[in-house]
């Protein structure tokens, strides 16, 4: 059966008979956990295979973790990682420091995952932040500048995929100048689109190439004043695949956040007709899942072509004496990452 336009949470730290027959009849893209599916290796080892087993493909397993205040795996079973703001200030006293601990940082993470079942990280992160701007973004960024974020962005990407991780550029076109947290209610942001050309979104172009990408439930009203980015055909197309140039499969940021209006489903479908290719459903509430489940299609055209580039991105894992690096990672950052 084909995979279908959805990405899928889950509501505890194994699988239910009921989360099983909705997986094995959904046929959803890919699984995301949360802290709530997470307790030690071995139990994430075994939902992750078991995820899997039940769909019967080698389906993407995504979470989020970036280091500071985002980070599912944690001690005492997983390193703690800094926020994206040290690579930034390490960046600053030394550019090439900067990038080299960046790309470590991303290659240890991408060990940490990959020996879970993990495949996908939610990193990097694009946003720049500004003067006002809610702190739902604030240390999470790599810097206030567009270059010094793109290019210590794209060096977390290096490493993830150097570990044999695919990382998710977040959050297109741009979530820091956002007034508000969109887990809680709807950002709109009323910059002229050149200043946002020149900062926002500039700093995403040059990661442009990357194979995953995830939207803002941000409203732009210089180019869109009625919908935020996720659900605006305007911003996807002319914005997201037009200005910035990003080609890979973009899903949506989580459906159930409270930025959005409407049913789930209405949010869902509201999505894809935007031009997402996949829409992304976190909080493992099961009939929420079945209502994305219902408006998602089975992927095809060129929605499929980008999920199989994506995947074709996977890598075998370069050979990596993780003891050494996290050493010299803790030489770096003066954080001891074991």
């Amino acid at each position: 059966m084909a995979a279908r336009a959805f990405i899928t949470g889950l509501s505890g730290l194994t699988i239910t008979a009921t989360e099983r027959a909705f997986l094995r009849e959904s046929q959803p893209w890919g699984l995301i956990l949360f802290a709530r599916n997470i307790s030690d290796p071995a139990q994430v080892a075994d939902l992750t295979q078991s995820f899997r087993e039940i769909l019967g493909r080698e389906a993407p397993v995504l979470v989020d973790q970036e280091g500071g205040r985002v980070q599912r795996l944690r001690p005492p079973h997983w390193p703690a990682y800094p926020p994206g703001a040290r690579y930034g200030a390490l960046y600053d006293r030394n550019p090439a420091m900067g990038l080299s601990t960046a790309r470590l940082a991303g290659h240890l993470i991408a060990a940490d995952l990959k020996a879970l079942g993990i495949d996908v990280d939610c990193l990097p992160i694009a946003d720049v932040p500004v003067p006002g701007g809610d702190p739902v973004i604030g240390d999470r960024a790599y810097g206030t500048e567009p270059g010094k974020v793109a290019a210590i962005a794209g060096a977390v990407a290096e490493g993830l995929l150097a570990g044999g991780v695919l990382p998710v550029l977040k959050h297109l076109p741009g979530h820091g100048r956002a007034g508000a947290d969109s887990h809680h209610a709807l950002p709109v942001v009323d910059t002229d689109r050149a200043t946002l050309e020149a900062t926002d979104f500039a700093a995403f172009k040059p990661l442009a190439h990357l194979p995953l990408g995830m939207t803002a439930h941000v409203v732009f009203s210089a180019i869109d004043p009625i919908a935020p980015a996720t659900t605006s055909v305007t911003m996807v197309g002319q914005v997201i695949r037009g200005f910035i140039g990003f080609q890979g499969l973009l899903m949506g940021d989580d459906v159930s956040m409270n930025a959005l209006s409407g049913s789930i489903a209405e949010r869902s479908r509201a999505s894809l007709k935007a031009g997402c290719d996949v829409v992304l459903h976190c909080n493992g509430q099961l009939d929420e899942m079945i209502a994305v489940a219902g408006e998602a299609p089975e992927l095809s055209g060129v929605a499929a072509q980008r999920a199989d580039a994506a995947l074709a991105a996977r890598r075998t894992p370069q050979d990596f004496d993780i003891a050494a690096a996290r050493e010299t990672f803790a030489g770096m950052t003066g954080i001891t990452a074991t």
